[in-house]
């Protein structure tokens, strides 16, 4: 998208930030102008790690059984179906599994795609980001939420939870995000994997759709599937079985932490040329 086909909010706040200067402008610098969403039917399109969404709804800042984290960031939009799903899983969490509510951290910005930081993910409105701090008995204000720091319920270096952390109600609640049919994938440290593998009983098929992960000690990142007759691109289904045999010893050998010869610049470095086509309509949208 040439400059001169941009929108004028976001060609406006490009040259705020000095970014219309440069001639290939990143595509995290793009979508992380837009603060509203493209006014377009909700679509997620691409990849999880490489797309964008059109016609995203804001995760309202407070739920019955939830409170939306760094609200500074701006990143609380999603398909409808994402909303909705958090809207189910804090609902029943907190009847059914003696989970008080949830901490919602990132999910999408308000057109998706790529972001600064730390993410790959999280760029098709179908992404969020769950503390695995249990929410407080009262309304935090919005400094409260800014500078409120997760818990750890886990080590990064030796793989194991802290035993005075865990508790079954966090093993009730990563059940039942896995077990919903909208969930395709949730990512977790290999530490919290392996207590799940210790803790479940009777049917263990939803662990399949738990798999280990660099950096979600503090968290859990839940992926939904792509919805149908949508432009977005499914992620492979997850191997058979419940994942607690070999590719779990595989986190805990020295396998996983052996310099990349080639990391990549990650989501940052991405321009919007590397992003299906579609989302430059989604940028340029009203």
């Amino acid at each position: 998208m040439s400059l001169a086909a941009t929108s004028g909010w976001l060609l406006a706040a490009l040259v705020a930030t000095g970014a219309a200067e440069d001639a290939e402008p990143s595509a995290a610098s793009l979508f992380g102008a837009a603060d509203a969403p493209a006014a377009m039917q909700p679509e997620a399109i691409g990849f999880y790690s490489r797309g964008c969404v059109a016609g995203a709804v804001p995760l309202p800042a407070d739920g019955p059984h939830w409170q939306a984290m760094r609200p500074s960031r701006n990143r609380h939009w999603g398909l409808p179906v994402l909303v909705d799903f958090l809207g189910d899983l804090a609902r029943d969490a907190a009847a059914l599994d003696g989970w008080p509510g949830l901490l919602v951290g990132d999910m999408a910005q308000a057109r998706g795609g790529p972001m600064t930081g730390s993410h790959t993910s999280d760029q098709s409105g179908l992404d969020v980001d769950i503390w695995l701090t249990p929410m407080p008995d009262r309304r935090l204000d919005r400094a409260e939420r800014e500078e409120t720091s997760a818990v750890a319920l886990a080590e990064a270096g030796p793989h194991e939870v802290h035993e005075d952390r865990w508790t079954d109600a966090h093993g009730r609640l990563l059940r039942r995000a896995a077990l919903d049919a909208r969930v395709e994938r949730i990512f977790v440290a290999p530490g919290i994997k392996k207590r799940l593998c210790e803790w479940a009983a009777g049917d263990r098929a939803w662990l399949a759709k738990v798999r280990p992960y660099y950096g979600h000690n503090h968290h859990f990142h839940v992926r939904l599937s792509c919805p149908p007759n949508m432009r977005c691109r499914a992620q492979e289904p997850p191997p058979a079985g419940d994942g607690c045999g070999a590719p779990l010893a595989w986190w805990y050998s020295p396998e996983p932490y052996r310099p990349k010869d080639d990391a990549g610049g990650g989501a940052t470095s991405l321009g919007l040329a590397d992003l299906p086509a579609a989302c430059a309509e989604v940028l340029s949208a009203p």
